[in-house]
């Protein structure tokens, strides 16, 4: 038996911290590097003060096709350079339900 080891050393990029009021809109971005293949899944997660880690969404890297958790789906967007591996997240109209430490992974 032969064995192939690869190692991939991926990075992901994002935007620094911003705080904003209420009723704001606000912009994240997330870049990726260091992985060749053209389809990654970048995932949005966040977490709120005292509480448990909340899927947002998803998009794969390549197609403009985002899935949201069912929490998500009005004021949550998320887009895609088409240049690029960076992608955004938007959040419109925020409340205080959106203080909370967003991450992409």
């Amino acid at each position: 038996l032969q064995y192939a080891y690869i190692i991939f050393f991926v990075k992901l990029e994002q935007s620094p911290s911003e705080v904003k009021g209420f009723g704001e809109r606000v912009k994240m971005s997330c870049a990726l590097s260091g992985y060749t293949l053209t389809e990654n899944d970048i995932h949005w997660i966040r977490q709120r003060p005292g509480r448990a880690l909340e899927w947002i969404g998803y998009m794969s890297t390549g197609y403009n096709s985002p899935s949201y958790g069912s929490s998500f789906q009005h004021r949550f967007i998320t887009t895609e350079e088409d240049s690029s591996r960076r992608q955004y997240l938007d959040i419109n109209s925020l409340t205080a339900e959106d203080s909370a430490v967003y991450f992409c992974t």
